[in-house]
């Protein structure tokens, strides 16, 4: 299947991508993971988008775009892939139904996870993380059996500078304001399958039932 996964910061697409690769062997593809794989493989591409992100600049649409094409061609993409975080503007969704186009692939649907703001703040406020190896608890539904020390590897286990409740509200806002049009776009386009849900295997029940699978 070739699905873009929508949500804001915290509404489970990280989650929801792993269930659903697990299903037909698509796979999942983040753009922080394609960038840093890029810079890790010194790539020209890599290259350009390294020295943006030293600079503390965004990467641009331009780049982002040729990074993405190159993944796309790789060979592990042929049976799927979820895109998880992208595309995060308007002008990135218009560039990708052009590239897609010229690649003749065709998206199967838009999956866009709507998690209330509440429930958002309480997970993502509550959530904790290994510094070592990145496993993921919850103060509240899974901590960790030592308070502040990983089951998996013993290394620290911390709250993230960017899941207090200050930041994760400015998070919210800045995914309101520039990412959430995105589900308008994939609507008018008649791929948008919107799934009002905080449990993950209600998003993928749903995305069966649309896919038929």
């Amino acid at each position: 299947m070739k699905l873009i996964l929508l949500g804001a910061p915290g509404a489970g697409k990280g989650t929801v991508a792993k269930l659903l690769t697990k299903m037909d062997g698509s796979v999942q593809i983040s753009t922080g993971d394609i960038l840093r794989a890029a810079v890790a493989a010194g790539t020209e591409l890599g290259k350009k988008a390294e020295a943006a992100m030293k600079a503390g600049d965004l990467v641009s649409d331009d780049l982002i775009m040729g990074i993405m094409a190159d993944r796309l061609k790789e060979d592990d993409c042929k049976p799927g892939y979820l895109l998880d975080g992208f595309p995060r503007t308007i002008p990135q969704a218009e560039a990708l139904k052009t590239m897609l186009a010229e690649m003749g692939e065709v998206l199967d649907c838009v999956v866009n996870i709507d998690v209330p703001r509440d429930v958002i703040l309480d997970r993502l406020t509550t959530r904790r993380t290994c510094t070592d190896c990145g496993e993921i608890y919850n103060v509240k539904s899974n901590p960790p059996k030592e308070e502040g020390k990983c089951d998996k590897c013993g290394g620290p286990v911390v709250q993230r500078d960017d899941e207090t409740e200050e930041a994760i509200s400015n998070r919210l806002d800045v995914y309101n304001e520039k990412t959430a049009p995105l589900a308008g776009f994939y609507e008018k386009e008649g791929m948008l399958l919107t799934v009002n849900a905080t449990s993950s295997d209600a998003v993928i029940d749903a995305v069966k039932a649309k896919l038929g699978k």
